[in-house]
């Protein structure tokens, strides 16, 4: 590939490019082993949740056949006496997920305060999908265990749970649509506003603003890998300028991995008493690979969406699995409530065909209501297979923890998976490493340029720099030797940067990357002795 052609591929996002790398790293030069480090799919799933959910699709097939049972047609579910009838149907001293059912309904009443008939009413209906959402926003036992999980796991000494709604998505993907859709359509977010941005970051999140639909202008916050890619507090300072309307955060860090530390959220505290009209959407997907972790939900309630998916912990992906969290008492709704009048007026009219009281609508309902576009907001809502298998999950934490995921086993292997992934990743390429508990060890940032310097020497790195493209040595890494990895100037970073996943391909596999790696910084190397 000529650098003409290189130059229009860089024109692309990081994942697009990856889409490319695909085709020649299958055909590769060397007849290598084929390895796909480029996409963040954990390449594990939690077993305990979805055979659980399984069994509760057989007890409500045989319960539906109760009432109509003519042929391959069943019935309704008669929910009276349900509880009882689920546990008989049970068998935990044979099966562990009958086991985690029966402690989970328990659970459910002695800790949450919940109806048991009425939990598993909800989760044998809702598994075997024979009903709309009801509440189309959230199911109403699911609402509580999703908030009591995510307090669990991201802001325990908050005690948020009881003062929070949800609303959950197809996935942080959807979330993060349907939550920028909303901003605009209420005004929120007007063309022309400032929205500040974590960078590196997430691709998407840095070409939706610029998108015509909404046409944002972007304000970055920087963190730089000679400090450990943690993010200084005179970056966030940025966010005290109250024309910053919002702020889009991935916490922690995607492609980096890092979370924001006590440092940091204390400067986003001090930016929001100076712009107390900020709105916050922050993704907190990676936030179970570290521990001990603080969501900025539990350091400003009020100024932030908390946007969390299942996918990565529990290795759901195909389930798509995220939620939307809001504090009852947030700035977003304070925010339309001060709109001017014929903004008002504008919105009134908007949802007065679904709401009585359109003026009194919370903006998650509101939300709930656009990712629908109003019209079909009957029949809003994640599917309810969805829901329960969001509630099966959670309950497998809120079951084993007592100590914001230190003590729940499934957490600690995952953690220690990708913390022996990245291990072998920076050992074979004879990389520094960042120890720190802020690590989530999730991906690797890997300076190509850095890494010359360090081997070769500097002359060698102006060379590499100065006589390819950025994506030179990703073509040539995935052309020659059959690696893909994702080009980090996509995600926000400087050219040279790599992303490797250290998620998705078995542990083994990550030394033979670091080869692979510095054997093709090696030919580079002998092409430049040639030429000088």
């Amino acid at each position: 590939m000529d650098n003409s052609e290189e130059k229009k591929l860089e024109a692309l996002g990081a994942f697009e490019i990856s889409r490319k790398m695909l085709a020649l790293a299958q055909k590769n030069e060397k007849s290598n082993i084929f390895l796909n480090a480029g996409r963040g799919n954990p390449n594990w799933i939690q077993t305990l949740a979805r055979l659980a959910f399984v069994r509760l699709v057989q007890f409500g097939v045989t319960e539906s056949k109760l009432t109509i049972n003519n042929g391959i047609m069943a019935g309704y579910i008669n929910t009276d006496g349900i509880r009882e009838r689920l546990f008989a149907f049970l068998d935990p001293d044979k099966n562990d997920e009958d086991k985690f059912l029966i402690d989970a309904v328990n659970y459910c009443h002695t800790e949450l305060g919940l109806n048991r008939d009425k939990v598993v009413a909800e989760w044998v209906n809702g598994a075997v999908a024979n009903n709309y959402p009801v509440p189309d926003r959230c199911l109403v036992n699911t609402e509580k265990i999703i908030n009591y999980f995510l307090q669990e796991l991201s802001y325990k000494d908050a005690n948020l749970a009881e003062q929070t709604d949800l609303f959950p998505t197809e996935g942080g993907t959807a979330a993060i649509v349907y939550a920028f859709h909303s901003l605009a359509e209420n005004h929120l977010l007007k063309k022309g506003d400032k929205i500040a941005i974590n960078e590196p970051i997430f691709t998407p999140y840095l070409r939706i603003p610029e998108l015509k639909d909404y046409e944002l202008v972007e304000v970055d916050l920087h963190s730089y890998e000679k400090n450990d890619w943690e993010i200084e507090p005179n970056e966030i300072e940025k966010l005290k300028d109250p024309s910053i309307k919002a702020l889009i955060v991935v916490n922690p860090t995607n492609p980096t991995s890092k979370e924001f530390d006590t440092n940091a959220l204390n400067a986003i505290k001090q930016a929001v008493e100076k712009n107390p009209k900020l709105m916050i959407i922050s993704d907190e997907v990676y936030g179970a690979f570290v521990p001990n972790f603080k969501s900025i939900y539990s350091v400003v309630p009020y100024n932030t969406m908390l946007v969390y998916s299942y996918s990565k912990l529990f290795g759901c992906t195909g389930w798509r699995l995220g939620v939307i969290a809001l504090n009852e008492k947030n700035v977003f709704d304070d925010n339309i409530a001060h709109l001017d009048k014929v903004e008002l007026r504008q919105l009134h009219k908007r949802y007065s065909s679904v709401v009585l009281d359109p003026d009194k609508m919370k903006f998650i309902d509101r939300l709930c209501a656009d990712s629908r576009s109003i019209g079909l907001y009957h029949t809003a809502g994640l599917s309810t297979p969805q829901q329960i298998m969001e509630a099966l999950f959670s309950m497998t934490h809120l079951l084993t923890s007592t100590n914001g995921g230190s003590d729940d086993p499934y957490i600690d292997i995952a953690r220690k998976l990708v913390s022996e992934r990245y291990d072998q990743l920076h050992d074979a390429m004879q990389a520094p490493k960042d120890e720190t508990d802020t690590n989530t060890h999730y991906y690797s940032l890997i300076d190509i340029y850095r890494l010359a310097e360090k081997i070769y020497g500097k002359e060698f790195r102006d060379y590499l720099t100065n006589n390819f493209e950025q994506v030179d040595f990703l073509l040539k890494l995935a052309e020659k030797n059959g690696v893909v990895l994702v080009d980090g100037v996509g995600f926000g970073a400087k050219p040279g940067e790599l992303r490797v996943s250290q998620a998705n391909l078995p542990t083994e596999d990550y030394a033979l990357i670091g080869k692979q790696v510095l054997e093709l910084l090696k030919e580079y190397y002998e092409e430049f002795k040639q030429n000088n």
